[in-house]
């Protein structure tokens, strides 16, 4: 009978972590290919999950006096060369547009990978005093990146996120709100979606183009893989004095403001899916969950039980839970199978014999144990229940970077971890480029981050066995 059919099993994550990827972003219903390589349909499932995303980062950006702002889609390409380095950067993933309608542009458009050129064209028009200063601006939308390998999520040509731009009078404001940002990221990370993170400082081969810093949040996916989670980056005047951008300072002297970019996008979802997902499926955490909690009416033929569970709805929704029922005529057995698939963090059951006793049964996402909850406790006990889920993951994902991440003191050393255990190694560095390259040649890593909690692992360089006083974080990333 199709009605009785459980949900289609999806590879084992263990066999084919790719793949296991693959099956759940389609099979729960949250990515759809288009006609064009590289650019994906987010399904309602999916933007549901980046509304609520949006939803707390927004709120957390205007509480620090950001403000929502939107820039063209399309840059003339004399504008995008006004910065060298950044130009360099971003030249192999940019795409073109050369005509409107049928005739051929003067002067070719490009379509944009980031703003960074739009707002600063904007503010070398506006900008006159310090009393405009700061400057702090944000901007939600799509950018178009023309990269050669992709996946959903985690690596498409198009791609949706937020881009905050700010600019400053002093460079010591520039750097406070770089580092209050990639603050907020981490704080989001580990708070909303039950990510542990690592916060450190990009290497200078690593940092974005046209940066004079670049800070990141790091993340330790379930195949031990590396995932950015959001980054922030300190500009300095440079960008200021190629676009000539100035304002009169407090002497009524000419200076040039200190800028800040920072952002996340999407592909924080592809991190949130490798993170806790399993072989049943998504697992969501609460707080970004667009079903929070499930109401399974049990043998709802039985008077009663459908009542029960709009009674169920009801009072939940009116304790602000994201909550539904799932009425249809379904197998029981299929509808678990089914929210199991989506991740929806508490499923709860209501039967006859439930309605008897005056509770119902709530099973966990994240550990599938089963609860008794009394009826006339709903109200306390599901929010209390939910924020359990979200500790468990949490902590399950901590224990596994914690687990995973190992120190190494040769290159030697370094290339054994990596090829029998996988995960992060811990060593120190002298700062030298060629180390840096070397590490990626043998033993197949690269430089995630200088971590701001530092560790004395060893006296000298893992490669060059120069004297090094930095602690690098190295990992295979996504």
């Amino acid at each position: 009978m199709a009605k009785d059919k459980k949900v289609e099993q999806i590879t084992d994550m263990d066999v084919d972590f790719a793949q296991w990827f693959t099956d759940v972003v389609t099979k729960a219903e949250l990515i759809d290919y288009s006609g064009v390589k590289g650019f994906f349909i987010l399904r309602p499932y999916a933007y549901a999950i980046w509304e609520n995303i949006q939803s707390i980062l927004d709120t957390r950006f205007k509480e620090l006096g950001h403000e929502n702002v939107s820039m063209p889609v399309l840059i003339p390409e004399s504008l995008l060369q006004k910065e060298k380095d950044h130009v360099e950067g971003f030249a192999p993933e940019v795409a073109w547009v050369t005509h409107g309608g049928a005739e051929e542009l003067a002067e070719r458009l490009c379509v944009r990978p980031t703003s960074e050129t739009l707002f600063c064209d904007h503010w070398s028009h506006v900008l006159r005093s310090w009393r405009d200063l700061p400057m702090l601006y944000n901007q939600w939308c799509s950018v178009l990146r023309w990269e050669k390998t992709t996946r959903p999520f985690l690596r498409g040509r198009e791609f949706h996120w937020q881009e905050g731009h700010t600019l400053h009078a002093t460079p010591e404001e520039a750097e406070a709100e770089t580092q209050q940002m990639l603050n907020v990221y981490a704080d989001f990370c580990e708070n909303s979606l039950a990510m542990p993170v690592i916060k450190g400082q990009k290497t200078e081969k690593e940092k974005f183009a046209g940066a004079v810093d670049t800070y990141t949040v790091e993340c330790m996916m379930h195949d031990k893989k590396a995932l950015q989670g959001g980054t922030s980056h300190y500009f300095g005047d440079g960008f200021a004095r190629a676009f000539g951008i100035q304002f009169a300072d407090k002497e009524n002297k000419l200076a040039y403001p200190h800028q800040t970019s920072w952002g996340m996008s999407t592909r924080i979802i592809g991190g949130l899916i490798m993170t806790h997902g399993d072989n049943s499926g998504l697992v969501l955490p609460p707080r970004i969950a667009p079903i929070q909690v499930m109401v399974i009416p049990v043998a709802m033929h039985k008077e009663g039980v459908l009542d029960k569970a709009a009674e169920l709805v009801s009072r939940l929704k009116a304790a602000g839970i994201r909550v539904k029922s799932d009425v249809s005529d379904q197998s029981p057995g299929w509808k678990f199978a089914e929210y199991e698939m989506k991740g929806v963090p508490l499923r709860l059951e209501i039967g006859p014999k439930d309605i008897e006793n005056g509770q119902c049964v709530a099973v966990r996402r994240d550990s599938g144990e089963k609860i008794t909850v009394a009826l006339a406790e709903l109200e306390t006990r599901i929010p209390a229940l939910l924020g359990d889920v979200h500790r468990g993951l949490y902590e399950k994902a901590k224990k596994n970077l914690i687990d995973n991440t190992r120190p190494a003191k040769t290159l030697e050393e370094a290339r054994t971890i990596v090829a029998e255990k996988g995960g992060f190694v811990k060593t120190m560095w002298c700062g030298d480029l060629a180390c840096e390259l070397k590490m990626k040649e043998d033993a197949g890593v690269s430089s995630r981050c200088m971590p701001f909690e530092q560790e004395h692992v060893a006296d000298t360089c893992v490669c060059c066995g120069k004297p090094a006083k930095k602690m690098v974080i190295w990992g295979v990333a996504y």
